[in-house]
């Protein structure tokens, strides 16, 4: 029995790994900075109240969640596959019987030594 395969479309492709590394640091350095600003506001922010200790523990778990993050990589994005053959549409008209023959060009040289 013979199993066909469809030849994988540009469109369905996975992201480049140098693309998924550019996205996971960009996500990665997004949430430290929100950290690096928690951490600033925990310190900052007077007078100290319930909201220092929000921002304290924020400072705290977003490593964590900011490794995860980044590990995590691009599973969640989901491709799907195109296929050329929906887009292409057959030609409608109908086809001349008579065969149309293509123009024919003829170039004649003359060598170097012939006399003119």
């Amino acid at each position: 029995m013979k199993h066909t395969r469809d030849a994988a479309s540009v469109t369905s492709l996975p992201q480049s790994p140098k693309a998924e590394a550019d996205s996971r640091t960009r996500r990665y350095l997004i949430s430290m900075s929100i950290r690096m600003v928690c951490f600033a506001l925990a310190l900052f922010v007077t007078p100290y109240g319930w909201y220092t200790w929000v921002f304290a523990i924020a400072a705290g778990v977003l490593p964590y969640i900011a490794v995860v993050a980044a590990n995590a990589g691009s599973d969640s994005t989901v491709t799907r596959a195109e296929s050329p053959q929906q887009a292409l549409e057959a030609p409608t008209g109908k086809p001349s019987s008579a065969p149309v023959e293509p123009p024919v060009i003829r170039i004649s040289e003359k060598g170097r030594d012939a006399a003119p």
